[in-house]
């Protein structure tokens, strides 16, 4: 069942280990079937060394474990906080990462300092409040989820695909795993750079609105013309013509 996703979802979480996100079982990548909305997820408190597509895990919305020998990631409840929150969600990531984490823990959200933040984060990376103690004595999971998706009220999740839980670290989502392994990656890169960005100028403020939309909208918009195929407005149909980023 579902093996062609079971492989890119093992894929995507082997991708935050070479990309040094991830270290023993701190982690773990999801992604959804579109056709059935079953969820591939990576088992709980395995490690990544010889993880394979076939130890993953398939679990329903509702997190009734349908496929697989190991317990599904302790986390599932979060991802599926997401799923039915977040509209076009197909893939949720979590990782402990540094520095995304050191944000998380100073209970700050991640700044839009530069442009490289803006091509991918369309402004501050939400942090979370601080659950409160009938939260943590209750469903955990789910309310870290539910945390998440109050942090984003307002946000497009397109727009926005992260969150930074309070006092534990990162969350990413995207189309399908992948792309949530991948923003993962390009979080945490954002929040080493916001880092040494503050340390060099400790007044530092974000960048204005137009110029960060101008990163985002060239990406994501729906005039969008970075990358093949798409001609620069009111330019030579050259995107390199206006300068190319990330």
């Amino acid at each position: 069942m579902l093996d062609d996703l079971k492989r890119q979802v093992c894929d995507a979480n082997l991708s935050l280990v070479s990309n040094r996100l991830v270290i023993l079982t701190w982690g773990n990548v999801s992604g959804r079937d579109p056709d059935s909305g079953l969820i591939v997820i990576k088992p709980s408190g395995v490690a990544y060394d010889g993880l394979t597509p076939e130890d993953m895990v398939v679990v329903d919305m509702e997190g009734n474990q349908i496929e697989g020998e190991l317990k599904p990631s302790s986390d599932t409840p979060t991802h599926l906080v997401l799923y039915r929150t977040f509209a076009g969600v197909g893939g949720v990531a979590h990782t402990h990462s540094t520095y995304a984490t050191a944000w998380a823990q100073a209970g700050r959200g991640l700044p839009c300092y530069g442009t490289t933040h803006a091509d991918y984060f369309r402004g501050e990376v939400p942090v979370t409040e601080e659950l409160s103690l009938p939260a943590l004595r209750g469903p955990y999971e789910v309310e870290t989820g539910q945390a998440m998706v109050r942090a984003c009220a307002g946000l497009d999740p397109q727009e926005m695909p992260a969150a930074l839980v309070y006092g534990h670290g990162p969350f990413t989502w995207g189309s399908d795993a992948a792309e949530a392994a991948e923003h993962s990656i390009i979080l945490e890169e954002c929040a080493r750079m916001a880092a040494v960005t503050e340390g060099l100028a400790p007044a530092v403020g974000p960048i204005s609105e137009g110029l960060r939309d101008r990163h985002f909208l060239r990406k994501h918009g729906e005039d969008a013309y970075y990358g093949q195929g798409r001609s620069v407005p009111g330019g030579d149909n050259h995107a390199g013509s206006v300068g190319d980023g990330p």
